[in-house]
């Protein structure tokens, strides 16, 4: 009995750090328009957004100055510039960090996240693969009850009037 528990226990550690799991990372990576080495990715985007972006790291709460945004404009992906989110879905959650009820459709991917213990939805941007917040189903009711809790760090804001330039 004590072997068949051993063997099983053997089994179960080496399929946890299988190569077809390794794989499937490489080819998520090349999902996405935009790829880069981690080398790369170090050297275009600050410290702070490096760590948020390419890490998945959290900014500190109310450390944003995108909290007090409240002009027409586009969040944009602070590593590719791909539009996330208009002005006009922002609005005021009390988390401490800018929150969306919607995205720009196609301009972001969900993905599970269980880094914390429990199943939490992941937002992503579709074009590059960065990390940008997470997803919680305690967003405005008369909208879509969806909340896009998104790191400030992980976003630039262009006024409508920047953009018609």
């Amino acid at each position: 009995m004590k072997y068949i528990l051993l063997m099983l226990l053997t089994i179960g550690l080496y399929s946890c750090d299988s190569k077809a799991q390794n794989d499937s990372n490489k080819s998520e990576a090349s999902e996405f328009e935009i790829t880069k080495s981690e080398a790369e990715w170090k050297k275009e985007l600050t410290p702070a957004e490096y760590q948020v972006l390419r890490k998945s790291a959290t900014e500190p709460r109310n450390s944003s100055p995108l909290n007090q945004i409240d002009e027409s404009g586009t969040f944009v992906c602070a590593a590719c510039k791909n539009p996330i989110y208009n002005a006009k879905y922002k609005y005021d959650s009390g988390s401490g960090w800018p929150s969306f009820d919607r995205p720009f459709e196609g301009n972001i991917k969900l993905k599970t996240d269980r880094k914390l213990g429990y199943q939490r939805q992941e937002v992503i941007c579709a074009k590059c693969g960065s990390h940008l917040g997470h997803v919680f189903n305690d967003g405005p009711k008369e909208t879509t009850g969806k909340r896009h809790c998104i790191n400030g760090v992980a976003m630039k804001f262009i006024t409508d009037q920047e953009k018609s330039k």
